[in-house]
């Protein structure tokens, strides 16, 4: 190996010969560039799981839900239809949802299951924000008993996070920036099941706006991301081998600018 030279290799009439920073530069990017195109392919496949759980469970028979505290992984995806009444004092508004590019609120209200002490949190879906942000929409339930056909779905925990879910403010506060089913029972006094039940649309149970998403959307969206990170992995290697490697008799004659 020559001097100055972290690696050189010979093929046949062709020689590459690189520099430590170079080489250095391109070892460190090669495995982050291929490794972002494999978790945005793990992510698709992710969401293609969810989808076929999530299918599979719909032809089960829809299950209830009652005074006692269900096993939240066993009720995801589940069908449901509860009995009871919604209580609005508890109710919450996750905001920053965004419908057709409008933005609004997910309502979210405790429906109290029959006779006992326990709740479900129902999304109601979605209401646009009204022309002044500080004064919340108005989206009382209805009143007395109803009865709320919809999916069981665990929110999600994970993940980073601007913030706390809840205001930091003295008293109730309706508006939430994302749900997290340990915040809101440990602020209300009353026991919750650990799911939220999405609303059926066809439903009339005091419903809004509700276009649930699949839970496979964006896969498109990930395989083209990793599409992208693979082809810069590609294009780094590509132009590393095509600046350093030089015909063997660049040298001979003196012209190899190695």
């Amino acid at each position: 190996m020559s001097t100055g030279a972290a690696l050189e290799l010979r093929f046949g009439r062709y020689r590459l010969r690189a520099g430590l920073w170079p080489t250095l530069a391109t070892l460190a990017l090669l495995p982050l560039l291929t490794g972002l195109g494999f978790w945005q392919l793990e992510r698709a496949a992710g969401k293609q799981r969810l989808q076929a759980e999530y299918d599979q469970r719909q032809q089960d028979t829809a299950v209830g839900l009652g005074g006692d505290l269900q096993d939240a992984e066993l009720l995801r995806f589940r069908r449901v239809r509860v009995r009871g009444d919604y209580e609005p004092a508890y109710q919450i508004l996750i905001d920053n949802r965004v419908h057709q590019g409008r933005a609004g609120y997910h309502v979210l209200t405790p429906l109290r299951l029959g006779a006992s002490d326990m709740r479900v949190l129902v999304n109601r879906g979605w209401v646009p924000v009204g022309p002044d942000r500080r004064v919340l929409p108005a989206v009382p339930p209805p009143e007395g008993e109803v009865e709320v056909d919809g999916i069981a779905t665990v929110p999600a925990t994970g993940g980073f996070r601007l913030g706390a879910a809840q205001p930091a403010a003295p008293g109730w506060q309706a508006r939430w920036q994302y749900i997290d089913l340990d915040a809101y029972a440990a602020s209300v006094p009353f026991p919750v099941q650990p799911v939220v039940v999405l609303l059926d649309p066809d439903s009339p149970a005091g419903g809004y706006t509700r276009q649930w998403a699949r839970l496979d959307s964006g896969i498109a969206t990930h395989q083209g991301y990793a599409f992208q990170w693979f082809s810069l992995a590609v294009a780094l290697a590509a132009i590393y081998i095509l600046v350093n490697t030089r015909r063997s008799e660049d040298a001979v004659n003196g012209t190899d600018r190695g």
